[in-house]
């Protein structure tokens, strides 16, 4: 019998951060709602951060208050540091996504501190969860490349997933935050991480910026992977990447699973129909290929030469 596949949907957190257009509160709420009653397992809703970095997700509190929350949908909310998980977890978030970088110079752009100086304030974060019923997951950006140190070795980020591990954080999200990573690379860390920790709940997050997306997907199934994050209509970037497209596209992912015959769980033609509203939500259009082309099983009228008699 075929894997279930869990699709985490990432569009109103790291789609919507970005976004020239500031979306209003009662549009992400919206958002958040009709993609929870797509099937996806996971939406990262929002992030509990300093407006001054983030603006627009200034109103997270409010979104997360305002969302309809199904049984069947873990929301998370992303926390760079304590003041973030004291408001994720006043917001009542199901799980809190702790992040780091592999590389020491992404790290101290993005976050101010190597990786060493994020895991070390990890666990005084997670002390904070004690008495909470909330799931702990890590992201390792910049886990298959950096944009300014280039190779991550491979042994650095096995470092870092055991120190995550021995914190006791029963999640782990290996990030290709600039879209550097290939597919041979994608697969051997995977499989790596999931010998030495099976137990751990692995996720691959992954860019399509230089349109490996879908391929380091499919990589990583193959290593044995079953969660995957993804972007409505391929939403997202990175200030470190000028240029690059966004997260691998959900709709295209679900949709190429689908094909091959594995239960992703998710109703793709409701998930079209949500993606079909995107490019009014943010003001331009989206990278996502299946929203236009449709299914693989389209049919197509014939040319009129053969329809005549």
């Amino acid at each position: 019998m075929t894997q279930r596949i869990f699709i985490q949907e990432v569009a109103p957190r790291d789609g919507l951060q970005i976004e020239k257009r500031f979306v209003p509160t009662a549009e992400k709420i919206a958002l958040i709602d009709a993609l929870s009653r797509t099937g996806v397992a996971k939406i990262e809703a929002t992030s509990f951060t300093s407006p001054k970095a983030i603006p627009n997700l200034v109103d997270a509190g409010d979104v997360m208050a305002g969302i309809t929350r199904h049984e069947t949908v873990d929301y998370v909310a992303l926390v760079p540091n304590a003041r973030g998980v004291e408001r994720a977890l006043a917001a009542s978030a199901d799980e809190l996504n702790l992040v780091m970088s592999a590389s020491d110079s992404h790290g101290l752009a993005n976050l101010r501190m190597t990786p060493w100086q994020s895991l070390a304030h990890f666990p005084a974060m997670i002390e904070q969860t004690r008495g909470h019923d909330v799931f702990i997951n890590a992201s390792i950006s910049t886990a298959f490349g950096c944009p300014f140190d280039g190779e991550v070795p491979a042994s650095r980020v096995i470092d870092i997933v055991e120190r995550l591990a021995a914190l006791g954080i029963r999640g782990v999200s290996l990030c290709d935050t600039t879209g550097m990573a290939n597919p041979a690379q994608v697969r051997a860390l995977c499989n790596e991480v999931i010998r030495r920790w099976p137990d751990v709940a692995l996720t691959l997050h992954v860019h399509n910026t230089r349109g490996m997306g879908l391929a380091n997907v499919l990589a990583a199934w193959q290593a044995g992977v079953t969660r995957f994050d993804a972007a409505l209509g391929g939403l997202g970037g990175c200030p470190f990447a000028p240029g690059a497209s966004g997260n691998v596209c959900t709709e295209d992912m679900v949709h190429m699973f689908e094909e091959m015959g594995i239960d992703t769980g998710v109703d793709l033609d409701a998930l079209l129909a949500v993606s079909a509203t995107l490019s009014d939500l943010v003001g331009h259009e989206v990278p996502g290929q299946v929203v236009r082309a449709g299914r693989a099983s389209r049919r197509y009228p014939l040319p009129e030469h053969m329809r005549q008699s």
